[in-house]
């Protein structure tokens, strides 16, 4: 679950790490009241879970109570990227002398936390890793042993940190790090981490993400829950069991297993098309399943045509090809759908779909055949 800024900097709060003195605001006139409490100038942002707000309009400096007034009705109901702002944050504006970035995240092959620390801080990690990779310490952290003070205070001074910062950057990181753990995110990012000229380090920014398997420990993340926009089509795949994620192409995919569907997505890019989805049915594509399926992806309207794409191993695609018949006799689908079935039973999965093959229902004898149909069926 990724949280607003707003969010993330109120859970970091609740760890002793300093950010901005502010408040969120619904309109004008609380930007206006919040304003007047935390003094100016101040900063007015945007609360989407998008980057580039900036560029979009979605973060104005205020000097004065007009000012407020302009931006916050400016920015309040402004569409970035498709997402409409409901919500701003306004804070004390900083001064900054030096940013920098910090974040904590998973490291799944090494089984270990992951520590990422930077002095170059205020743009996008990946665009430093991409044009100064050796600007970017990593820090391998033990789950077990954790993060402590003297390790901290090494990896500030590794990643050449201003001298000034580096007691300071040192016991923030240890605090990050607990809510990172204590706080069971899946990310904690601070970009930009700022010094300001009266040699201060505080958090100018907050991006966290909470890790869903452990809300069973934190009833109070309710709150967060109740202001998430959540896709429609992820909610009713949600609600039908399916692992689901909406993407914004016109190629609907159904695939069997996590692996296949990424290679499957990829493929469709390979040929010029664009992917509607992520659907991973795993091993279980009888009837149910592929109805639910079909029926996720039929409610989307962008879905110009359908790529189902099953390789069976122990799942075998005859009964794939039985579960496709019948759950097309549930749902009424409005796209074309385009079948590559292969692996156990192959030959027989195909003899069952032939009697039903037509102009919306066609088969195709490999992946990068059936990619290139599906798109040209999409296109036209």
């Amino acid at each position: 679950m990724d949280l607003f800024e707003y969010q993330g900097k109120q859970y970091f709060s609740r760890f002793g790490i300093a950010v901005s003195p502010g408040d969120i605001a619904d309109t004008v006139d609380e930007a206006v009241a919040v304003a007047e409490r935390v003094g100016y100038p101040v900063v007015i942002k945007a609360q989407v879970k998008v980057g580039g707000r900036g560029k979009a309009g979605g973060v104005k400096l205020a000097n004065n109570v007009d000012e407020v007034r302009l931006h916050a009705g400016n920015i309040l109901g402004l569409d970035i990227k498709g997402h409409v702002v409901r919500r701003v944050w306004v804070e004390r504006s900083s001064d900054i002398t030096k940013e920098y970035y910090a974040s904590f995240t998973l490291d799944r092959p090494n089984k270990s936390h992951l520590g990422m620390l930077s002095a170059q801080g205020g743009v996008e990690i990946e665009v430093v890793a991409e044009e100064n990779p050796d600007a970017i310490s990593f820090l391998s952290i033990d789950p077990v042993r954790g993060l402590d003070l003297a390790t901290a205070r090494k990896w500030v001074d590794e990643a050449q940190l201003d001298e000034v910062a580096q007691e300071q950057a040192a016991e923030l990181l240890v605090k990050l790090y607990e809510c990172y753990t204590k706080g069971d995110c899946d990310l904690a990012e601070i970009n930009p981490l700022i010094l300001t000229p009266d040699n201060k380090v505080h958090a100018l920014d907050a991006k966290v993400t909470l890790d869903e398997n452990a809300s069973f420990r934190h009833p109070e993340w309710e709150e967060f829950r109740a202001t998430e926009t959540e896709d429609p089509r992820e909610k009713m795949a949600k609600e039908k069991g399916l692992n689901y994620i909406g993407l914004d192409g016109t190629v609907g995919i159904i695939a069997n297993g996590a692996g296949l569907a990424m290679s499957t997505l990829d493929v469709v890019n390979q040929v010029g098309g664009t992917a509607a989805n992520f659907l991973d049915i795993g091993g279980g594509a009888n009837a149910d399943v592929m109805a639910s399926a079909l029926e996720v992806i039929n409610a989307d309207p962008k879905v110009k045509a359908i790529f189902v794409n099953i390789f069976g191993g122990i799942t075998r695609v005859d009964e794939v090809a039985k579960g496709v018949l019948e759950a097309l006799k549930r749902v009424s689908i409005s796209s074309p759908i385009v079948l590559r079935l292969d692996g156990t039973n192959a030959v027989e999965g195909r003899a069952i779909l032939a009697p039903h093959v037509s102009d919306t229902l066609i088969t195709e004898p490999t992946m990068l055949d059936a990619a290139r149909r599906a798109v040209e069926l999409a296109n036209s």
